[in-house]
């Protein structure tokens, strides 16, 4: 039995829908990762299952129960905002203990769970600290603490790290990851605007996008298999670009003519009927690799980012060219303003008709 399951539930605010047929299933000890663009839903869902948003259609179930219409405090999730709201004339050991205090626990087993937190957190050191002298990332980790102490069903994480700075937020990012190993058996559902947060700590990855849910899977299976054009470019960094072209061979690889000229060829098989077909190739920034023979771009570099480790390269726009960008390795030199000629492996190049992965269709 799923930890938690939603089935076609929606949210609308009046004759506005915000958000329509969401099916998911959510097992015990998984991190789910909540992404998609600014307005698509990702805290709103959150708050559904948290019981701060109404659900205006569909159910949504902890265990097996229905819990559309149980109140917030009843349905065993705990939360952390993006703000840590920690009472600022409370220590760090009264913030922690003050919900458990609430619903008059003994003080025996309030002291223990406590102290079971803090030392998940690695905050005994700051107990008898108030919030003011703690660091922003020991302050989450407070508010993360509170939540820990409830014993919680699920947990729920509204962009927690959004309001640190970035070398904080790596650091705390690191500590969350700690934290799910050392609860193997929670069950955590995260929302975020960052990439690197999501690929890097989820279990699952839910893409959110036009009121629905645009793909679920894995880090690596929506970076590497994307369903359709709208995760390839939302997941990764840069985006992957796409290529317009024409289907001209077909069998267990596909050879596309593109629109700029050059030619593709990709793993993906396709059919005889498929010959002719308009499609859109997409390749990874970072599959891109010099080439001096059958290129799928030659282009003029109008941009370059010398980063060390990688270089970015801009391509002019041109016919057939929007915003291509390559990420080549390490350094590479005087190539601004020059004619270069780029391309990636078949098993790199996917293939998508009227939006939707070719790849689906194939396998």
């Amino acid at each position: 039995m799923s930890e938690l399951k939603l089935t076609d539930v929606a949210k609308s605010y009046g004759p506005i829908d915000v958000l329509k047929h969401i099916d998911l299933d959510i097992d015990q000890g998984e991190l789910i990762v909540f992404v998609g663009p600014s307005g698509c839903g990702k805290s709103t869902l959150l708050r559904m299952i948290a019981g701060l948003e109404k659900i205006t259609g569909g159910t949504l179930e902890i265990e097996g129960q229905v819990m559309n219409d149980v109140p917030p405090a009843q349905r065993g999730i705990a939360m952390v905002f993006q703000s840590y709201a920690l009472y600022p004339h409370m220590t760090v050991r009264e913030n922690m203990a003050f919900a458990l205090k609430i619903a008059k626990m003994p003080a025996s087993e309030i002291d223990a769970s406590v102290e079971r937190a803090a030392q998940i957190l690695q905050l005994e050191p700051f107990l008898d600290r108030l919030p003011k002298a703690l660091s922003g990332g020991q302050r989450q980790r407070v508010a993360i603490g509170r939540a820990i102490v409830r014993d919680p069903k699920v947990y729920l994480f509204d962009e927690p790290l959004s309001n640190l700075d970035a070398a904080l937020r790596v650091a705390t990012r690191i500590e969350i990851a700690r934290l799910k190993e050392a609860m193997p058996d929670s069950t955590m559902i995260y929302v975020t605007h960052d990439q690197v947060e999501a690929m890097t700590l989820a279990s699952r990855i839910v893409v959110l996008a036009n009121k629905g849910i645009a793909q679920v899977g894995t880090p690596l299976e929506l970076y590497e298999t994307p369903d359709n054009e709208f995760v390839a470019q939302f997941i990764g960094s840069p985006s992957m670009n796409l290529l317009p072209g024409r289907i001209t061979g077909t069998g267990a690889t596909t050879t596309i003519a593109l629109a700029s000229g050059g030619t593709a060829v990709s793993s993906i098989p396709t059919e005889a009927s498929d010959e002719g077909r308009e499609v859109n190739i997409g390749v990874r920034p970072e599959d891109f690799v010099l080439t001096e023979d059958s290129p799928i771009l030659t282009g003029t570099v109008d941009f370059t980012e010398a980063l060390g480790e990688v270089t970015l390269l801009y391509f002019e726009k041109s016919e057939g060219v929007e915003s291509v960008i390559a990420k080549l390795p390490g350094v590479q030199r005087n190539l601004r303003g020059q004619s270069v000629s780029v391309t990636a492996a078949p098993e790199k190049v996917h293939l998508f008709h009227n939006g939707v992965s070719m790849r689906r269709h194939s396998a």
